[in-house]
């Protein structure tokens, strides 16, 4: 595992974590469910980054919730950091962003329709700072070689790769458990998106839909392959979440789901 500036490694042979809301709503939000992931973290001894958007750009519909604001979310993710001592990832989606991101975060995250944004890479490897970039949905595990050398070649060797899915139809999506062998064999940590790879965008309501029910199969069956870390986007009441809610687990499930994960990734290791 690629060093990361406050992830603890307890358990050399665990996964790890990236988990939190979809996007910053508020202070009071974010630091209900930090507060929360961490307890459970620590007690399961499972390395956690906590996850959070200061603006979601890619949205279905011009009225869609974007952010409350860049500066005071990138504030509450380093209230996250300082409160908690966890390290934070976020979304960057222009080279300009990068440099402003990396002041307050720990992870940069290339969203996955901008994982072959030459620019946007090279921004992300240069403020040195680890980069998590996510398969694009119209891309194999393979073809992300191409994103790893580009960070590489910029002077960065800590980068991530995630898997999302890929698309299927016009509003779905489909896991195909091979990326992540292909994707690790990058000799890069690997993750899966779990909840985003859940989703049913471009719904005819212009609301990204989704299928929370197979959070647990996807989950399981990712840890059973050999995934090095799950991300997972939760919230207290994904009912009025203000981005994401249809594919995002409940907070009050999170304990349990990672409690299986713990066991499978036993018995895979063993």
């Amino acid at each position: 595992m690629i060093a990361i500036p406050g992830l603890k490694h307890t358990d050399s042979n665990n996964f790890f974590l990236m988990a939190g809301p979809c996007a910053i709503e508020g202070e009071e939000m974010a630091l209900e469910i930090a507060e929360k992931i961490k307890v459970i973290t620590d007690k399961l001894q499972i390395p956690w980054i906590f996850k959070g958007s200061y603006r979601k750009a890619n949205r279905s519909r011009i009225d869609s919730f974007t952010g409350i604001g860049d500066e005071k979310a990138l504030k509450i993710l380093k209230k996250v950091n300082e409160q908690f001592g966890v390290p934070t990832v976020t979304d960057i989606h222009e080279a300009a962003e990068a440099a402003m991101a990396a002041e307050y975060v720990d992870v940069l995250q290339i969203p996955a329709f901008l994982c072959r944004q030459t620019d946007l890479l090279v921004a992300a490897a240069r403020t040195g700072k680890v980069v998590n970039v996510k398969k694009g949905q119209f891309l194999s595990g393979e073809a992300m070689k191409f994103a790893v050398d580009k960070i590489v070649e910029s002077g960065n060797d800590k980068v991530i790769l995630t898997d999302r899915g890929n698309t299927f139809g016009y509003s779905d999506l489909v896991v195909d458990f091979r990326n992540i062998m292909d994707m690790k064999a990058h000799q890069v940590p690997v993750v899966m998106d779990v909840t985003h790879s859940l989703q049913q965008p471009n719904q005819a309501s212009g609301v990204t839909g989704g299928k929370p029910a197979l959070i647990e199969t996807i989950a399981k069956a990712a840890i059973a392959v050999g995934a090095d870390g799950i991300f997972i986007e939760t919230h207290p009441q994904p009912s009025i979440a203000k981005s994401d809610g249809a594919n995002m687990l409940p907070l009050d499930q999170l304990e349990g789901l990672l409690e299986k994960l713990l066991k499978i990734r036993k018995a895979v290791t063993a």
